[in-house]
């Protein structure tokens, strides 16, 4: 089966290190057709600060190892623009979300990538944006 190459989400990525039963079975069907995964820096930003809230060390250097044999997605002019156009869309339907997600729809869009997501909702006003989500969905 053919997926299509993706940016990972929050969610997603926190059900995977969880061991979420489809998200690991898509994950792993992606990585043999992509060799890896790809997160942006706002996603490795949430991660972080979660595990240096709680202080998990071991789960630290274990993301900090994911992040290195994995592709994290810088924030771009490209994407900044990008994300400022989004919001300003999402204003006039009366539909914002978090700053954090206006930049990961940004930056997979820059990307041309779909954004696999939990968060569907979140994300299902943003136009040209396709929505994967590997938690509810079998291998896709």
């Amino acid at each position: 089966m053919t997926h299509l190459p993706a940016l990972i989400d929050t969610d997603i990525l926190s059900e995977l290190f969880k061991g979420h039963a489809s998200v690991k079975t898509n994950a792993a069907a992606y990585i043999r057709e992509h060799n890896l995964l790809t997160i942006s820096h706002i996603t490795k930003y949430e991660i972080l600060k979660g595990l240096k809230a709680k202080k998990a060390e071991k789960q630290i250097e274990a993301f900090q190892r994911f992040c290195l044999a994995n592709r994290v997605l810088p924030i771009t002019d490209d994407a900044i623009i990008k994300a400022a156009d989004i919001f300003a869309l999402l204003k006039e339907k009366g539909a914002i979300i978090s700053d954090a997600d206006i930049l990961v729809a940004a930056i997979a869009l820059t990307n041309n990538l779909i954004l696999v997501t939990n968060n569907t909702r979140h994300f299902s006003n943003i136009n040209n944006l396709t929505l994967h989500n590997w938690k509810a969905e079998g291998t896709s």
